[in-house]
C-alpha cells in the first residue's frame, strides 16, 4: 500500500525525488516545444489541419460569418507575415471565397442585424485587397458592406455602437475588437480620416462608464438606459469583471494604434488607456502560474478557476505594447511569466502530433434567452471547451509576440532608412489617389518591400522612408540607408540622378559608421551610370551584363546555392531566387561575398566606421518573399531576415 505524499511514511528523499522528476518532465516538455518549429506555426498548422476545407466554429453543423472566423484568418495572417510561407495566405482566401460572392454580398452575413459580432473577418478581406491579385474589387466591395453597417450601427446617445441591435443601448468591451480595428484600418486605407475621431470616442466612452474607479479593471459592459436587469441602476454597469471581455478591450487598444495616424489628437489618448490597464493586468496577474482567472479580480475563490484565451490576449497586448514602447519594457515580463503559464497550463501536444489548447470558456455575455445575468456563479456556469478558436487565435496571437521578444534586442534603438528620393516612382492608390510604390515600405503588393520592412521591424528597428536627398541632417539618425533602383526617365518624368553632392554626403556618413545597402537592377530597369558612381566610392560597380533570365515559371532559372562561406550573413537560408541581376565588379575595399559562375552576386565593403552591402537586384520585394509566387524550395524570406539581422548588427554604437 502507497503512503500518501502528506503521510508521516514518504521520506524527504523520496519527496525530493518526486520532485525533481516532475521538474524535469516539465522542463523537457519545454524543450521539446522549444526544439521544434515556433508555436505559434504549431498551433496554426494543428488548427488548419483540423479546419482543412472551412472553418466550423463551437457547435455549428454549418459554416457561417463569424467572429471566431475572423480572429483565425487574422491569426493565421500574423503567421504568414511571420514566415512568408503562401499556404498561410492561401487559407485565407479560401475562406473567405466560401462567403464572398461575385457581387461582394456576404453569404449569410445580415447587415439588418446590427451585430457587431460580424465585422472581424472584414480585416481578411482588407488583406486580401492589399495583394496583387486579379479581380480583387469583389473584396473591397465586400469591405464596403461592413463599413456601411457600421456608419448605420445604432448608437447610445453619446454616440457608442450598440452591441447589437437587439441589445439596445448597450456597449460590451467584445464590441470594440469587434469594430475598431476594421474601422481604423479601412479609414487609413480609404482616406476616411475624419473617422479616426469616431473610433477614439468608442474607447473614451468605455473609459468613462465602464473603467472600475477603485481597481482600474473594466466591467464587461454597461447599458446606458439602465434597463436591463444585470445593469446597476446608478451606474448602468454589469455586475463583474470577465477577464476575457477586458482581453478583447485590450487587444483592440494595441491594434487600432497600429493605423492610427502618429499626428492624431487621440493617438496619446489611446495610449494612455493601455497604460492605465497595464499596471491593473499585472496587478491581477496570479503570481503562482503566470495566468490569469476567469473573473478576474476573485482570484481562488471557490468554482474560479484560470482561464486560456483571456490569459492569451493579455500575453499579447502586454508584449506588443511594450514591444512598440506605448507601455515601460517590465511589463514585458509580465508577458514572458505569463506566456510560460499558458504553455504550462494549457498547451498540450497530442498523440497525432497537433498541439491543442485547453480551458477556454465557451462563451460570455450579457441578457439574452436563458437570462445570463453578468454575477459571478453566471461565469463560472458557461462550459470549458478545449481547442475553442477564441483561445486558439489569441493563443497564436500571444505566441507571435514573445517569439518577437526573442530576437528583437539587434535591432532596438536602430532606424531603417528606405530612400524614396532617388526611387520615386507612382501609381494610382487603393483609395483612387495617386501613392509612391515600388520598392517601398508601405506597399504591400508585389511589387513593395512590405515584408522585409516587417522582417527589420520584429527585429526591433523602427522602418522610415527618405523622401528627401541625402544630407547630413536627412541622414542624422539614420542606421542603416537603403537605396534600391534609381528610376530612369522612362519611369519618372523628373528623376533624381545621384549628384556629387549626394555621393559627398553619403560618402561621409558612411565613414562615420553608417550602414548602406545599394540595390541595382537589370540594366533595362535602374539608372545604372550615376549609381554607379556613388557605388564607385566604396569599389563596388554594377555591371552591363544581365544574368539567371528566367523564363515564365522556370524557377530554378534564377536558382542560387549559399555556399558554407556565405553563412556569416545568410545563417539559414541555403537557396535563394534572383533573377535577372547585374553582378558586381569589385576593387578594393570592395570584397566579393558570394559567387557562382564567375559573376560576384554580393559585394561588400568596410570603409571607416561603416559597411557597404551591394546587389544587382532588389530581390526581396513581396513577390518574392511572401511564399506565393515562386517554389517553396527558395527560401528568400529566410534570407531576407538573415540579412537584415546581420545589417543591423554592423551599426557602430553611437
Amino acid at each position: 500500500m502507497f503512503s500518501s505524499l502528506n503521510s508521516p511514511g514518504m521520506t524527504h528523499s523520496l519527496l525530493r525525488s518526486i520532485r525533481i522528476t516532475a521538474f524535469i518532465f516539465w522542463l523537457s516538455t519545454a524543450l521539446s516545444f522549444a526544439q521544434e518549429m515556433p508555436l505559434s506555426r504549431q498551433m496554426a498548422d494543428s488548427f488548419m489541419a483540423r479546419h482543412k476545407d472551412s472553418i466550423l466554429v463551437g457547435k455549428n453543423t454549418q459554416t457561417k460569418w463569424d467572429y471566431e472566423q475572423g480572429l483565425m484568418l487574422k491569426a493565421i495572417e500574423k503567421v504568414w507575415n511571420r514566415t512568408g510561407e503562401g499556404k498561410y495566405f492561401e487559407y485565407i482566401k479560401k475562406d473567405i471565397d466560401q462567403y464572398v460572392r461575385a457581387d461582394g454580398s456576404i453569404r449569410t452575413y445580415r447587415q439588418d442585424e446590427f451585430n457587431i459580432d460580424n465585422i472581424p473577418p472584414g480585416r481578411a478581406l482588407l488583406t486580401i485587397y492589399q495583394q496583387s491579385l486579379p479581380d480583387k474589387e469583389t473584396y473591397k466591395k465586400a469591405a464596403d458592406l461592413l463599413w456601411k453597417q457600421l456608419e448605420q450601427q445604432p448608437r447610445t446617445k453619446e454616440g457608442g455602437y450598440w452591441h447589437k441591435k437587439r441589445y439596445p443601448y448597450q456597449m460590451w468591451l467584445d464590441g470594440l475588437f469587434m469594430g475598431e480595428p476594421f474601422a481604423a484600418e479601412y479609414s487609413l486605407l480609404f482616406n476616411h480620416p475624419e473617422h479616426f475621431d469616431d473610433i477614439v470616442k468608442q474607447f473614451a466612452l468605455i473609459e468613462k462608464y465602464a473603467v472600475d474607479e477603485k481597481t482600474g479593471l473594466v466591467y464587461h459592459a454597461y447599458d446606458e438606459s439602465r434597463e436591463q436587469p444585470w445593469a446597476d441602476k446608478k451606474t448602468g454597469r454589469s455586475p463583474s469583471f470577465w477577464a476575457r471581455a477586458i482581453g478583447w478591450y485590450a487587444i483592440a487598444l494595441v491594434d487600432v494604434l497600429d493605423y492610427l495616424p502618429a499626428e492624431h489628437p487621440g493617438r496619446p489618448q489611446l495610449i494612455g488607456y493601455i497604460s492605465r490597464l497595464a499596471p491593473v493586468l499585472a496587478k491581477y496577474q496570479d503570481k503562482t502560474s503566470g495566468a490569469w482567472y476567469q473573473v478576474i479580480d476573485q482570484g481562488s475563490r471557490e468554482g474560479n478557476y484560470l482561464e486560456a484565451s483571456a490569459s492569451c490576449m493579455f500575453v499579447y497586448a502586454l508584449a506588443k505594447a511594450s514591444r512598440l514602447g506605448y507601455i515601460p519594457e517590465h511589463f514585458a515580463e509580465n508577458a514572458k511569466k505569463g506566456y510560460e503559464g499558458i504553455v504550462k497550463n494549457f498547451v498540450e501536444k497530442e498523440a497525432d502530433g497537433l498541439l491543442s489548447l485547453n480551458k477556454t470558456v465557451s462563451v460570455g455575455g450579457l441578457g439574452g434567452t436563458p437570462y445570463r445575468d453578468g454575477t459571478y456563479a453566471y461565469y463560472l456556469s458557461e462550459p470549458i471547451r478545449k481547442n475553442d478558436l477564441k483561445g486558439i487565435g489569441p493563443f497564436i496571437f500571444a505566441s507571435i509576440e514573445i517569439e518577437i521578444a526573442k530576437e528583437n534586442a539587434v535591432g532596438k534603438h536602430k532606424t531603417v532608412g528606405l530612400d524614396y528620393y532617388f526611387n520615386h516612382e507612382s501609381r494610382k492608390g487603393l483609395n483612387g489617389g495617386t501613392e509612391q510604390f515600388h520598392y517601398t515600405w508601405q506597399d504591400r503588393m508585389h511589387s513593395g518591400f512590405w515584408l522585409w520592412g516587417n522582417t527589420y521591424r520584429e527585429l526591433g528597428a523602427k522602418t522610415v522612408s527618405i523622401p528627401s536627398k541625402p544630407t547630413a541632417a536627412s541622414l542624422k539618425n539614420i542606421d542603416v540607408y537603403i537605396i534600391v533602383d534609381p528610376d530612369t526617365k522612362k519611369e519618372t518624368p523628373d528623376p533624381h540622378f545621384v549628384g556629387q553632392e549626394d555621393i559627398a554626403a553619403i560618402e561621409k556618413w558612411v565613414k562615420a559608421g553608417g550602414v548602406l545597402v545599394l540595390m541595382a537592377n537589370d540594366t533595362a530597369n535602374c539608372e545604372i551610370p550615376h549609381f554607379n558612381q556613388l557605388a564607385k566610392t566604396f569599389g563596388i560597380q554594377f555591371t552591363n551584363k544581365n544574368r539567371n533570365m528566367v523564363q515564365g515559371t522556370q524557377f530554378e532559372q534564377g536558382k542560387l546555392v549559399i555556399p558554407a562561406e556565405a553563412t556569416s550573413i545568410f545563417k539559414t537560408a541555403q537557396k535563394i531566387y534572383i533573377k535577372e541581376l547585374s553582378p558586381l565588379s569589385i576593387t578594393p575595399p570592395a570584397k566579393p561575398f558570394l559567387t557562382e559562375g564567375g559573376d560576384v552576386i554580393f559585394g561588400i565593403s568596410k570603409y571607416g566606421k561603416g559597411m557597404v552591402f551591394a546587389v544587382g537586384d532588389p530581390w526581396l520585394y513581396n513577390e518574392y518573399v511572401d511564399g506565393r509566387r515562386i517554389d517553396t524550395s527558395f527560401e528568400n524570406f529566410e534570407a531576407g531576415k538573415d540579412l537584415a539581422g546581420w545589417l543591423l548588427k554592423q551599426v557602430v554604437k553611437k
